[in-house]
């Protein structure tokens, strides 16, 4: 599903990931661990198309990421790609519903279609009676649970996920973990997760270690 040969970052001459290979299976749960500074954040971000690499290629679900540029990046990004990250980004004028159609809406779907999914969501995460509520009236894991709904409303093939628990009480993060398990067992979704919490990083079918850039373990 995906994977990585050679890359290559700096910002201002601080070489942020050095010549990072890596390869991931389809239906895989990877967790990315490491301290602070050590290029997690940023080779996820790459792998996800949310930043280029300096230099070495990227292939996610067979296609070298690298190629697309604009429009044809950002359709591939919303059809292929659900991203869920500690600060849930949820837009604050907008309730559950609107956020999670959003995605939708942007590839293309009708509001119809995309209300639908949304509601399908909504429900199986427990979030029916809230999908009215506007961010602001929910708890920080109905926020999350809801950002979740929006990473997955376009049906992606990959959900990369930035210390997606880091912001929750440990009876919120484990509730989150336990989620995106049932989740990858229903659909089959490849998870890629950068982490600091060593339950999460410890539950995953593999977990890398990272250290000044590169993939130690």
């Amino acid at each position: 599903m995906i994977v990585a040969k050679g890359v290559s970052k700096s910002y201002d001459h601080l070489q942020v990931l050095q010549h990072v290979d890596l390869h991931i299976q389809r239906g895989e749960f990877v967790s990315i661990v490491g301290a602070s500074g050590a290029g997690k954040s940023t080779l996820l971000h790459i792998l996800g198309t949310l930043d280029a690499a300096d230099s070495g290629e990227v292939l996610l679900d067979g296609t070298a990421i690298n190629t697309l540029r604009g429009n044809k990046l950002a359709h591939f990004r919303n059809e292929r790609i659900g991203f869920v990250f500690q600060s849930h980004h949820l837009l604050p004028e907008f309730t559950a519903r609107e956020n999670v159609m959003m995605p939708a809406l942007i590839g293309g779907k009708s509001p119809v279609e995309a209300g639908r999914k949304a509601d399908e969501l909504l429900e199986q995460l427990g979030l029916g009676d809230r999908k009215s509520h506007r961010p602001s009236e929910m708890s920080g894991g109905e926020q999350q649970r809801i950002a979740i709904a929006r990473a997955l409303v376009n049906d992606p093939v990959i959900i990369f996920a930035d210390e997606p628990s880091g912001n929750l009480d440990s009876a919120s993060a484990r509730s989150l973990h336990e989620l995106f398990f049932t989740i990858r067992k229903q659909k089959g979704i490849t998870f890629v997760i950068v982490t600091h919490n060593e339950e999460l990083a410890g539950m995953a079918d593999r977990k890398l270690t990272m250290k000044d850039g590169c993939i130690i373990s």
